[in-house]
């Protein structure tokens, strides 16, 4: 495997994600000290020609002090409310500390649909990207307040898969999502600095969160089995060393670096697959996990058992196994109302049922992504 510096030191364009603890002081307010210093060393990234994004979370912290509040409200409702003061707060502090360096920040709230839509999905690059070219810092969180009863099962559900979705869009070189620890630990504690194989690394997920955060070691697992598998790398590192994003950046070994597992950087069409959500699956046997994992098959309509949800032609949806393991996702050229009807049917007897409407595969090999 090759050094840090082989994988850091062409980097161009990175999205830094930090994480609410890391941005509350002990007595759980904003820390606008260390906003600060996040701000400093973007400020010498950009100096040296680097695109930086910020994806921040610390909106829900924020309110919980302006409300003083004790705790994270567990009624939607409440904690809708609690982000709509805290996110004011938050973007208040993140423009007074770019302000000494003369650039202005640039407020980004998305939620779920923003990925799961591909025209959107494109848009936000282009947004994103003219926000760096006038000079000015893109500061993105989910939009909570808009997070209704109805859109819960479509939210990020923690920022840092929201970060990966935002390195996918961009195509940036590398996502470093910064905390309270160290990287992953191995089985005895220490940080393993440079992981190839994301089931390496889930197998030494420790199921820890922290009180103010959503996520954990998991969340930043699942972000970099989706970064890595377009051929960028993931830095996750304790963000109060000294000059972590300075140090990140030169090659030092800090943290923990994941290494690209794709041989070489997907299209823009595989990121928006991989990084949106499928409204629907397929359940399919043997010969079809065979057929797609293996032969770089299309997945035909006899190799299918089950169809899960509601879904219409041209959406995206997900292919499994019968214990429940994703294997592959893509764009069905049938609706789940016709997968229920040619299910398990050979192709001649699929065109004898519906005639010219009749494709050969429910998904073909074209608009197919293997996980």
């Amino acid at each position: 495997m090759e050094s840090r510096e082989a994988y850091l030191g062409g980097v161009r364009s990175l999205v830094v994600k930090l994480g609410t603890q890391l941005l509350s002081d002990r007595e759980r307010r904003l820390d606008t000290a260390y906003i600060a210093e996040m701000a400093r060393q973007i400020a010498l990234l950009r100096q040296r020609g680097l695109a930086v994004t910020v994806v921040s979370s610390g909106a829900v912290g924020a309110g919980l002090r302006e409300l003083d509040l004790s705790r994270r409200p567990s009624d939607l409702a409440r904690l809708q409310a609690v982000a709509a003061v805290g996110q004011r707060r938050l973007m208040d502090a993140w423009a007074a500390a770019f302000s000494p360096h003369k650039m202005p920040v640039a407020q980004i709230l998305l939620t779920r649909d923003d990925i799961d839509k591909r025209a959107r999905f494109l848009n936000l690059r282009n947004t994103i990207s003219e926000i760096h070219a006038l000079g000015a810092i893109p500061i993105i969180n989910e939009n909570d307040t808009v997070s209704t009863d109805e859109l819960i099962k479509i939210s990020f559900g923690d920022n840092d898969i929201l970060a990966a979705a935002v390195t996918q869009a961009l195509r940036a070189d590398l996502l470093v999502l910064l905390s309270v620890v160290d990287g992953v630990l191995d089985e005895g504690g220490k940080p393993m600095r440079l992981i190839g194989s994301i089931e390496e690394a889930r197998s030494m997920v420790r199921r820890e969160k922290s009180a103010l955060g959503k996520g954990g070691m998991n969340s930043k697992i699942e972000a970099a089995r989706v970064v890595t598998g377009s051929g960028e790398s993931m830095v996750v590192a304790d963000g109060r060393m000294n000059d972590i994003l300075l140090q990140v950046l030169a090659g030092a070994e800090v943290g923990t670096l994941f290494v690209p597992s794709a041989r070489r950087r997907r299209d823009s069409w595989r990121r928006w697959m991989i990084s949106a959500r499928p409204v629907g699956a397929v359940v399919v046997d043997a010969g079809a996990e065979k057929a797609l994992c293996h032969n770089g098959k299309s997945l035909l309509p006899a190799g299918v058992v089950k169809v899960e949800g509601d879904f219409g032609k041209g959406d995206l949806i997900a292919v499994r196994l019968s214990d429940g393991k994703s294997i592959a996702r893509g764009l069905t050229n049938y609706s789940a109302q016709s997968v229920r009807q040619i299910r398990g049917k050979k192709s001649a007897e699929v065109r004898a049922m519906l005639g010219e409407a009749a494709y050969e595969e429910v998904i073909h090999r074209n608009n197919l992504l293997v996980d």
